[in-house]
Formats: C-alpha cells, structure tokens, sequence
C-alpha cells in the first residue's frame, strides 16, 4: 500500500442546499445556432456517476445532485474542502438520513456534485440540505513528495489500483487527453476546488482522443497540464482527473475535469483501462443496499 499521511488529516463536515437548476435564455454554439437547454444545477434523475459524458441535448449537464450555499463565504469552505469520494448524508425532507458520495465539484457555478440511488432521488427536493464529512484536504504521498493529491477522500485513494513506479505512480485512466484540448478554466488561480474542460469541438481530436466515449467518473490523463497552483500549460507536467458534468455547445468548453493528482514533472504515468471509472471504485451497489435497509 501507498503510503500517506490520512492520519494527520482533519475530517471536517461541511453543509450545502440541493441547488435550483440554472440556465440563461439560450444556448450558442460554435457555428452559431442557439437552443434552450437543460443545464447546471437541481436533481439530474437520469444522467449519473457512469452515464455518457458526451451525447445529451443538454448542457454542463451535472450528475445526480447539485449542492451549494448561496453566501459565497460559506460556499467556498464547501467546495474547497468537499473531496470526491467522501460521505454525504441528507439531514432534510422525506430523504433524512439516506447516504450519497462526492463525485466532483464544479467551478464557475461553485456546486458539488453528490451521487444517490434511485430511491433517493426521488425523495429529494430542492433546498434539502446535505452534509457532508470532508476528508482528504492535504493528503499527501509519504514517499512520492512530488505527486501532489488533490480533491480526494483518503479511502477512496486506497481503492484505486495505483502503482508505485520508480519514479512515481501509475493510475489507471479511461484516456489521454493533450493540453490543446483544455479549454474553459485555464488559469483559473485555484485547482482544491472545481474543474476545467476538455474542449470537444475539433471532429479529429474527438476521434483521435476516443472522447465519444467518455464517461462521467472516468480518470483522465492530462499531458503537459500542471495544476499544482492554477491551471495551465507546463510541458512534462501530467495530472489525473475525473469526469464530472457533461459536454457542452458552448466553444471553449466540454465534459469538466475535477483534478485528483499532479506534479510538475513527469511523473505520473497513465495505463489505459475502459473500467477507469468511479462506479468500478466507490460500490454503490452496497450504498443503494444501505439506504434500501434504512427504507425497509
């Protein structure tokens, strides 16, 4: 096993709301058509952790459960400390006491995404609250200290099929993607919270970078993309993140990327695996066998 330093960290727990859905009037893409179409926020009943990231006449579609507060300030301890991964519980409305998981947080809008079964969903509603025991802020890799972990639940961590290499890890990872491919949240200062786009307009690179297939919870390896202290290009740099919202029309955007691990150097090596996804890591089969006990 890896080692690291989980028993130093403080698990802390955190509240948000389930979020209205949000849109603007209409939807323009890159060739200059717009539509109305489902976006961030609400209840997604059938759009979850495994469905298709690419294909949905939707838009930044989010997976399950949107949650966030609307005071900024309390927003930000939220979706900074939040971590793919950790517990989430319904404390509100006919879902009380039922338990979902972290699959991502998304920047811009500021939600984080939390997974729940069927059941589940159809007992929630807007404005239920959620809490959720945050875990994994400053988890680091005892003997690989430039690997840097991010936005990820210890446990979680030790899940994944990692292995230590000579010169750092290897993850699994559903594909590569290169850095002309990151589009919307380059530069943003900050990668402990939200994500960025992988850019799905060029026909070719959709081909050639197998992006048809994406899912959301696919780990992704993203090339010469150092996301250390914000986002950007830094050749040798590599970075592990997870698919969490859907693609998008809009230019400049695509299925986002919520970052778990990176280093400036080359360190961090991908192996291709199609089973790459958080539904193969998380056993939501026993979570949903979980809430149906408390049901029954």
């Amino acid at each position: 096993m890896i080692k690291t330093n989980r028993d130093n960290l403080v698990k802390l727990g955190v509240q948000g709301n389930i979020a209205p859905p949000k849109t603007g009037p209409y939807r323009i893409n890159n060739e200059g058509w717009a539509d109305t179409l489902p976006g961030v926020g609400g209840i997604t009943y059938n759009v979850n952790v495994g469905s298709p990231a690419i294909g949905w006449v939707a838009d930044h579609v989010e997976p399950g459960v949107s949650i966030k507060l609307k005071e900024e300030q309390d927003n930000s301890g939220l979706q900074t400390f939040a971590c793919v991964g950790n517990e989430a519980v319904v404390i509100s409305g006919a879902a009380k006491g039922r338990k979902g998981v972290v699959t991502g947080k998304h920047g811009g809008i500021e939600h984080v995404l939390v997974h729940f079964d069927e059941d589940t969903l159809d007992k929630l509603a807007i404005d239920d609250k959620i809490t959720i025991k945050s875990y994994g802020t400053g988890l680091r890799l005892t003997d690989h200290p430039d690997v840097i972990v991010k936005n990820l639940d210890p446990d979680l961590f030790e899940k994944l099929p990692i292995k230590e290499t000579s010169e750092g890890i290897e993850v699994p990872v559903k594909t590569t993607i290169p850095p002309y491919l990151m589009g919307s949240g380059i530069g943003a200062p900050t990668t402990h919270r939200g994500d960025y786009d992988i850019m799905t307009q060029d026909k070719e690179a959709f081909e050639k970078h197998n992006l048809k297939d994406l899912k959301l919870g696919d780990l992704v390896l993203l090339e010469d993309c150092d996301n250390e202290y914000g986002r950007g290009y830094l050749k040798g740099a590599r970075s592990v993140g997870v698919v969490i919202h859907s693609d998008c029309v809009v230019t400049g955007h695509g299925p986002g990327v919520t970052t778990l691990f990176t280093s400036k150097k080359p360190i961090i090596t991908g192996k291709q695996d199609d089973n790459a996804n958080l539904v193969e890591y998380l056993e939501l089969d026993k979570l949903e066998q979980e809430n149906k006990e408390k049901k029954d």
